[in-house]
């Protein structure tokens, strides 16, 4: 009789929606490839739809770094539980998605259990933690970069790494002449103003409101002028309808961050991912973000190297985008430089062709299927 080719066990790990999507990404490029592979892991709604048996729902619970504390004593019960999973189950391969403060213990525990780890999104320990490079030496046997210049700086720092593209724009058209926006025209009392807080309980928590009153503001200006918001979920979708300011009105979307800034003139938005994705299809924005103030300043401005905070910025090596990162209470300055661009057509129009051109190094073809290529062969 043939001998029967061997079902792979692959755990994932993913703690925060992005992560969720892109591991579900992952799963569903692994299995229209043919791999005949389980999945196990921790994550969300989008890994378990994708074919992946859950020990944790761990996604609905990402949370910035000072909103974190609330949930240590539940993380760390859930990477105990994980460790002793490890360590009693035939499990292949291990792969860690993002948030490395809760990943770093997953690839550790995996190690000590003999079991090879793949990084999927290399942590920023260039922006700040670089001590930690060590530790990911450690517990890392292949890193996957999702931003360019990331390549060179682990490879000289002896991690095997390779960058694979961005799977937040996977599911953008490969033609980019497609996401230019036209400005000839363009009339700022007719703006389609798209607010993008994040998909953090605690980045909505904190950015919703502010970004309500930006609006406000806007709309006394130029009373046509339209808002649209878009939410990772349904759940959080009623989480922003629930904190809506009375008589402001806004349309609300599920999923799509592109599809979303692609129909705008301008966006506002929370730090972090998602300004890749409103990069990509051409939408001029504001970036902005609120952290403690108290933070901040014992920590934050000693701790971050970077000379911009945004990734847009970081990525442009310049504020090709205003970012107001943190700002603290006032958004009069975030106000007054969002009428500035409307008022600007033809600045509008080249940050629009500018954001796309930079946009353009990410979109490596499907980085789903590259990273699915390396999982396999680390199988085989």
């Amino acid at each position: 009789m043939p001998q029967q080719a061997k079902t792979y066990c692959v755990f994932v790990s993913a703690a925060e929606p992005s992560a969720d999507s892109h591991c579900a990404g992952l799963i569903s490029a692994l299995r229209q490839g043919g791999y005949d592979i389980d999945f196990v892991g921790v994550g969300g709604q989008k890994m378990a739809s994708a074919g992946c048996e859950l020990l944790a729902t761990t996604a609905s619970k990402a949370a910035m770094i000072h909103k974190a504390f609330t949930h240590i004593a539940h993380y760390y019960k859930l990477i105990r539980r994980i460790r002793r999973y490890l360590k009693s189950n035939n499990i292949d391969l291990v792969v860690v998605c993002d948030s490395p403060a809760f990943n770093f213990h997953i690839a550790k525990a995996a190690k000590r259990a003999g079991i090879k780890t793949l990084f999927y999104v290399a942590p920023q320990l260039w922006a700040w933690g670089g001590w930690r490079i060590r530790k990911l030496r450690k517990c890392c046997d292949k890193l996957c970069c999702i931003l360019p210049f990331e390549q060179n700086w682990f490879a000289e720092k002896g991690l095997d790494a390779v960058f694979v593209g961005n799977p937040l724009l996977d599911e953008l058209q490969p033609d980019l002449g497609a996401y230019r926006k036209e400005y000839a025209g363009f009339e700022p009392k007719n703006a389609k103003i798209a607010l993008m807080p994040g998909s953090r309980d605690a980045e909505i928590n904190s950015l919703w409101r502010p970004m309500q009153t930006i609006a406000g503001r806007l709309k006394q200006k130029y009373p046509a002028a339209t808002f649209v918001t878009v939410a990772v979920d349904a759940r959080r979708e009623q989480t922003l309808k629930a904190t809506q300011i009375s008589n402001f009105q806004c349309e609300y979307t599920i999923g799509s961050i592109s599809n979303t800034a692609r129909t705008a003139d301008f966006a506002i938005v929370a730090s972090g991912s998602a300004t890749l994705q409103v990069a990509a299809v051409g939408c001029p924005m504001v970036i902005m973000y609120q952290s403690s103030k108290i933070l901040w300043h014992l920590l934050g401005r000693w701790l971050l190297k970077p000379k911009y905070l945004s990734l847009v910025n970081i990525l442009a090596d310049r504020e090709l985008v205003p970012e107001f990162m943190p700002y603290f209470g006032s958004v009069e300055p975030i106000v007054q430089k969002c009428e500035q661009l409307l008022a600007d057509s033809n600045s509008l129009a080249q940050i629009s062709s500018e954001l796309i051109e930079l946009s353009t190094p990410l979109r490596l073809g499907s980085a789903s299927k590259t990273v699915a290529q390396i999982v396999s062969e680390m199988l085989e």
